[in-house]
């Protein structure tokens, strides 16, 4: 149950940073930075 809600919760992030951003590279300092965010909870 854990997993699902911190697998929504990153989902959710890399949906509201992907559209805040506007270039490529902002994107994939978006998603890395999701990523390291879920690392650190799991």
């Amino acid at each position: 149950m854990i997993k699902k809600v911190l697998l929504a919760l990153a989902a959710g992030s890399i949906v509201l940073s992907a559209s805040a951003c506007n270039t490529v590279r902002g994107a994939g300092q978006d998603l890395e930075s999701a990523a390291n965010e879920v690392d650190e909870e799991i």
